[in-house]
């Protein structure tokens, strides 16, 4: 689950929230361990918080995350694998087919990676929230229920 997992900008790595001071908050580096604060000026993002542009609107990112999970067998992704950026954007449209070309560039698509590389690391792989993921089982039964009907 990425609920507590951020990204701050400038500074490479995944970060877990630990707590909230007055004037910042405590975090640990993901993959080293290492505490520090973090302050006002600096852009703190939550990983739920992310989504990828596709032609048919925004995906979350830890929906992508979920496909890149089940792409990846559950394993790191190869990043020296990819010889060209063309190769990387080709693998990523097995991943996430409708992601928009133009507004997608390849730095987002290699810190993705990245960023599942140290989720993968840090056995972090349940990406969604249990709730989400209920809502979304109960809707599918609910449709299947009305076509089953219909």
């Amino acid at each position: 689950m990425l609920k507590g997992i951020i990204s701050i900008t400038g500074k490479a790595g995944l970060y877990k929230l630990l707590s909230r001071g007055k004037n910042n908050l405590i975090v640990e580096n993901i993959t080293t361990g290492k505490r520090m604060p973090t302050y006002p000026h600096e852009k703190v993002i939550s990983l739920p918080d992310i989504s990828i542009y596709t032609e048919g609107g925004d995906v979350p990112l830890p929906d992508v995350l979920e496909k890149l999970y089940a792409k990846a067998d559950g394993k790191a992704v190869d990043m020296k694998g990819f010889a060209t950026p063309e190769a990387l954007r080709e693998y990523f449209a097995e991943v996430l087919p409708e992601f928009d070309r133009d507004r997608v560039y390849t730095t987002d698509i290699r810190k993705l990676f990245s960023w599942y590389n140290i989720l993968v690391a840090a056995d972090i792989t349940k990406f969604k929230d249990d709730e989400i993921a209920q809502d979304e089982a109960a809707e599918a039964a609910e449709k299947a229920d009305e076509e089953s009907k219909a």
